[in-house]
């Protein structure tokens, strides 16, 4: 599925741009070099990435497909169009333009690649039933701990910190929290702030400081919101 996607992908992508060039014998060839060659199929990836994730999440927004194949899809819908983008060298800005460019109505997708970053089970997971608080608080405890002393030893980059922050939401999503408590929101914002960058990229002193302050702001929220449950 995943090879045919691509090969429709490269062929929508040529003819959307204009016909393509014909070799002496005949023979369609959509680039002229081996760099044109690699930016093709790359783009075909990210075309093809972009409508499975849009499929994908109409399916699971329809309970067509198992929660567990869900995620575990989507996530690795999510790492590939990682990978494709640093290749391509893209932005989410590119992105948005590629998509407008080869007339993709992907708003599931966009959510979820572009804006999300991690899989709607995780974000939007529901509430553990009270035979389970006690252990998903633990877990969620665990999450905030490491989120910190993580950037306390200068793990800063943005691969290191957004999977630390996804398991932070994915913790709190689980627990039944007070409509007061404003921390889901705030580690989803960073999340996704993150999502929006590179692998590489580095957060900076302030952007450390300030993290690290949410993050026990939120923490402290989260304790005390189990000590008056």
């Amino acid at each position: 599925r995943e090879k045919g996607a691509r090969r429709g992908a490269l062929w929508r992508m040529s003819f959307s741009a204009g016909a393509p060039p014909a070799a002496a014998d005949g023979e369609v060839r959509l680039w002229a070099n081996k760099p044109e060659r690699e930016h093709f199929e790359n783009s075909a990836d990210l075309f093809a990435i972009l409508k499975c994730a849009e499929k994908l999440e109409k399916a699971f927004q329809r309970d067509a497909v198992d929660t567990k194949e869900y995620e575990a899809a989507c996530s690795k819908l999510i790492a590939q169009f990682k990978t494709v983008r640093s290749a391509l060298g893209k932005s989410h800005a590119d992105v948005e333009s590629f998509m407008a460019a080869y007339g993709m109505h992907c708003p599931y997708a966009r959510q979820r690649l572009l804006v999300s970053g991690m899989p709607a089970t995780i974000e939007h997971s529901a509430p553990k039933d009270d035979s389970q608080v006690a252990k998903a608080a633990a877990e969620c405890t665990q999450f905030f701990i490491t989120a910190m002393d993580s950037l306390k030893i200068n793990m800063v980059e943005v691969d290191q910190v957004h999977p630390l922050l996804t398991d932070v939401v994915g913790g709190l999503s689980k627990l039944r929290l007070p409509p007061s408590f404003t921390g889901l929101d705030t580690m989803k914002a960073w999340a996704s702030k993150l999502n929006a960058r590179g692998a590489s990229d580095e957060l900076d002193e302030g952007e450390v400081r300030q993290l690290l302050f949410d993050l026990e702001k939120t923490y402290n929220a989260f304790h005390e919101s189990l000590s008056s449950a």
